[in-house]
């Protein structure tokens, strides 16, 4: 079958086991349903019995993806240098990705869920599904897998790994110790996507022009320049200033270089790329009737574009001003007791259980604050996802600054203790960094292998009074499932982690 048909990106449901006794055998089953629906869509369905729970997973051929992006009107490249809108029946006209895949991950995303979430109620009447002596009215036009998340009958829907792409990374760029300077962007890109691949593309140009700053500052720190330390402070920090400029030139030119190479256009962001394409197929039909629309509405579309542009400007002052004062009147206090707590306490040991403290509320305020300042940027009604993102970087950044350096400029200016800010930034330092590999690796993974040793001791307590004989191996999608999942500290869109420190 591999060979006939080229399956991409898979997908996985899993959902409760039903109870031994079953309701009534002649009623609609909601996953046999979905499964065939499944099935006359094209998909590829293959269950999967774990240890505790049940899984579908799908793969779809070529095919069924490019009808299902030539209906989600996708704009890709020709070889002919246009970007043009994606037909199934002209396959071979459109550039391909470095690795010979017609479609970027994303793309795949956005292509299994038309199709998942498309399989709708044709019919007039309602349809009654039966689950585990449970009933659901399958209404018309209503999508079946929605319907079934929100009856908690389908748990989750996730895609799995490509085993073999995965196996490459970890070998090329997780596990190659050796090298420490160059990554493989163009895969990273391929499987991960953009945000992904520009983020660790930073990381690692910058990771790099570390390397001088560093140099200089230990220099600084461990030759003796005697009389001519008052000058060389001075030149020290001109030297950061202009490292610190040159690096974001530099910066700026191998951002504009992987977003060409990757065929992506930031100045807008895809949603506004579909609503525009969109908007122009409409206007296409008829050019004497859009005239004639044109000259009776104009002056109503004038209205209203400017009233839409008030309103979202008035939200975005609303918002603001909600980030501004809730900085000023919790934030702000908050870091203030802190400084001063630390200023007043004799104690070296109470210090540091002081910032310990300090830096879990922290990891709790930056949570809470990036989705209370989420919840607010998606009010604005923004006309595409750059300008969303430059809202949320807005907010998201006052609340950093002020958890980074209100402490610092309070010691500094205040108390002009350089010994107590030595001392507050070296233990912020060291705790920070233990609390984020707690939070990053070390919970991830005890949490994985609890759960994983959880599901193995039930499965056995359920086999110990059945004659199976054979025990029931641990399928690799069970281990996919019970794997920590990546969660932004902003929210739990793709845009979202724009600023996470934790990817």
């Amino acid at each position: 079958m591999r060979g006939k048909k080229k399956l991409c990106l898979r997908f996985v449901w899993w959902f409760q086991r039903k109870s031994e006794k079953q309701g009534d055998e002649s009623s609609l089953d909601c996953v046999e349903v979905l499964v065939d629906e499944f099935k006359k869509g094209g998909l590829i369905v293959e269950r999967v019995i774990g240890l505790q729970n049940e899984f579908i997973k799908l793969s779809a051929p070529l095919e069924i993806l490019g009808k299902a992006a030539a209906e989600l009107q996708f704009t890709k490249r020709t070889h002919i240098g246009m970007d043009l809108p994606f037909e199934w029946d002209e396959v071979e006209a459109f550039v391909r990705q470095p690795d010979g895949s017609l479609f970027t991950w994303c793309e795949h995303f956005r292509c299994y869920n038309h199709i998942i979430y498309g399989i709708v109620n044709t019919g007039k009447s309602v349809i009654e599904l039966k689950y585990d002596h449970r009933e659901v009215d399958w209404l018309p036009r209503e999508p079946l897998l929605q319907k079934l998340e929100s009856e908690s009958i389908v748990k989750e829907v996730l895609p799995l790994h490509d085993e073999n792409k995965r196996k490459k990374l970890l070998r090329s760029w997780a596990l190659n110790w050796w090298d420490f300077t160059t990554q493989p962007l163009d895969e990273i890109y391929l499987y991960y996507g953009v945000k992904i691949a520009i983020y660790f593309a930073f990381l690692g140009k910058y990771t790099r022009w570390l390397l001088f700053p560093a140099t200089l500052g230990l220099t600084m720190q461990l030759v003796d320049f005697g009389s001519i330390q008052l000058l060389v402070l001075p030149i020290f920090f001109i030297c950061l200033i202009s490292w610190a400029v040159l690096f974001f030139q530099f910066w700026k030119r191998k951002n504009s270089a992987l977003l060409a190479r990757w065929h992506i256009n930031h100045s807008a962001g895809t949603e506004s790329d579909y609503k525009f394409f969109q908007v122009e197929q409409s206007s296409l039909t008829s050019p004497a009737e859009l005239m004639m629309k044109r000259g009776t509405d104009s002056m109503k579309e004038k209205a209203f574009f400017q009233r839409e542009e008030w309103f979202r400007w008035l939200m975005r002052f609303r918002n603001d001003a909600i980030i501004i004062l809730s900085i000023i009147c919790l934030q702000l206090p908050f870091e203030l007791a802190y400084a001063h707590l630390y200023e007043v306490i004799g104690s070296d040991f109470l210090k540091f259980c002081l910032t310990a403290v300090y830096l879990l509320a922290i990891q709790y305020f930056t949570r809470m604050g990036g989705k209370i300042s989420v919840k607010l940027v998606k009010c604005e009604n923004n006309e595409n996802v750059e300008y969303r993102a430059r809202s949320l970087v807005y907010k998201v950044f006052g609340l950093y600054f002020m958890q980074t350096y209100i402490g610092i400029f309070y010691h500094a200016l205040l108390h002009r203790n350089l010994m107590t800010l030595r001392q507050v930034l070296i233990q912020r330092l060291i705790i920070y960094e233990v609390l984020e590999n707690l939070m990053e690796n070390s919970i991830p993974y005890l949490t994985y292998s609890f759960k994983k040793f959880r599901a193995v001791r039930n499965k056995q307590k359920r086999e110990r009074g059945s004659s199976t004989g054979k025990a029931r191996c641990f399928p690799r999608v069970e281990k996919e499932y019970l794997k920590p999942t990546y969660a932004a500290s902003i929210g739990h869109e793709l845009e979202d982690g724009l600023f996470d420190g934790n990817v």
